[in-house]
């Protein structure tokens, strides 16, 4: 088990990306603005992306 429990940079970016992502999408929402509902779901992959290139530049925890 790491040491980290999760709690490397990577991490945290992707989660806070992920985070953003689904305020966004919800303020789309709630003001019945469909292309800012749509930017909150585009960024919501970037999060993943995020997290597996940071993991490659040795951010993360290297598994």
């Amino acid at each position: 088990m790491s040491d980290n429990h999760g709690n490397t940079p990577a991490a945290w970016t992707a989660v806070t990306i992920g985070l953003l992502s689904f305020v966004i999408g919800g303020i789309g929402l709630m003001a019945y603005s469909m292309p800012i509902f749509w930017i909150g779901v585009a960024l919501t992959p970037v999060a993943l992306v995020v997290l597996v290139v940071m993991n490659k530049m040795g951010y993360g925890t290297g598994h």
